[in-house]
């Protein structure tokens, strides 16, 4: 089946044509580069996999219940929105506000991709083109595994949210080098680790834990990439020049902030009111939801030295200043560990599900003998 035949609603191109800007940038530097990111250059290639062999398809998922987490999760629970709704329509909630949140992550890792194939062609660095490349595999196989979770088990697909595809425009068409990273490797991409993060660890169905687990190990090296290559970089900005990056991260802050509250969700319930948005913005799973999903974006931007009041301010006014005082790379290691657990976890399950098989047999003949 087309995913044009599963969007809520109809998509009326195939494609979305952004012009480019920048320059094309080629090194004929083919020396070592630097270490730290070279080692993540490594590391992309060692941690490759594939998504046919690695996530197990065969697991059922519930497309009424995808995470199966409690309904307070949704803004209107327990209100007379939520109680004219009947248990029919509060299932097609649960699967229309999955697909919407599976849906993004989707038409983000796509730009992701796009992004990162930019970087290799635009970086000025052969080791940051390098790791690029590597990272352009990995949102492709990103992609492909939210497109499969959307069409197989949920079998539902939601447009790209235009705050999204704004933040994506105005990072694909600035023409300075370093803003793809900006608006990728530290927004888009941060608030997307977060967002994983959140899902994986609340979720109770084994299916969209594994995708998560393993999609934010790759993540994680991701967001190190753009500390990496920006934190150098920035130390030598002038201050119009850093005002000027600064600017573009409040801009995106605030896109990625309105992106989070799932729009087209209420207004295909015809919920789009004035009261239905005040209840999202006070509702405390939306405000829980919001502080976390700043956890990595914050002290990301506070890293790579882009830390002026004015930054602070936005931040505060968010509420997500105190995310400043996060470990970075704790938070990093804890995603790698979260996802080797994962897979020690189920090859040993299966091996002692193998073993049980073989044992059974043998028992059976000894038997029959």
């Amino acid at each position: 089946m087309s995913t044009h035949d599963l969007y809520i609603t109809p998509v009326p191109e195939s494609t979305r044509e952004v012009t480019p800007a920048g320059s094309t940038r080629f090194t004929w530097e083919y020396d070592d580069g630097r270490e730290k990111l070279l080692a993540l250059y490594q590391k992309g290639k060692d941690r490759q996999w594939d998504s046919v062999k690695r996530i197990d398809w065969d697991l059922d998922v519930d497309p009424y219940n995808v995470l199966g987490i409690p309904d307070q999760s949704l803004a209107i629970y327990g209100t007379k929105y939520w109680d004219k709704l009947s248990p029919k329509e509060r299932a097609e909630l649960r699967r229309h506000s999955a697909s919407w949140q599976f849906s993004q992550f989707m038409h983000g890792e796509q730009g992701a991709m796009v992004t990162a194939a930019k970087i290799v062609e635009t970086a000025p660095d052969l080791d940051a083109k390098f790791y690029s490349a590597t990272q352009t595999m990995d949102e492709a196989r990103h992609v492909e595994v939210f497109a499969r979770f959307l069409q197989d088990k949920i079998g539902l697909v939601y447009p790209i949210n235009t705050k999204l595809q704004d933040l994506l425009a105005e990072t694909l068409t600035d023409s300075r080098w370093d803003m793809p990273f900006l608006g990728m490797q530290v927004l888009i991409e941060g608030l997307a680790l977060a967002a994983f993060g959140v899902m994986r660890d609340v979720t109770t169905q084994p299916l969209p834990r594994q995708i998560l687990a393993y999609v934010m190990q790759d993540e994680a090296r991701h967001v190190a990439f753009g500390r990496m290559a920006l934190r150098d970089l920035y130390r030598d900005l002038s201050a119009a020049e850093r005002k000027d990056r600064e600017e573009f991260v409040i801009q995106g802050c605030h896109l990625m902030r309105d992106r989070i509250r799932s729009r087209e969700v209420w207004e295909n319930f015809g919920l789009a009111t004035p009261e239905v948005r005040k209840l999202i913005d006070e509702s405390p799973y939306m405000r829980m939801f919001q502080s976390l999903l700043f956890s990595r974006i914050v002290p990301c931007v506070k890293d790579i030295g882009l830390w002026s009041p004015r930054i602070q301010e936005t931040f505060a006014e968010m509420g997500v200043l105190d995310a400043s005082r996060a470990d970075l790379d704790a938070l990093m290691r804890g995603d790698e560990e979260i996802a080797d657990r994962l897979d020690a976890e189920r090859f040993a399950a299966e091996e002692a599900a193998r073993k049980a098989e073989v044992d059974a047999v043998i028992a059976a003949e000894a038997a029959s003998s």
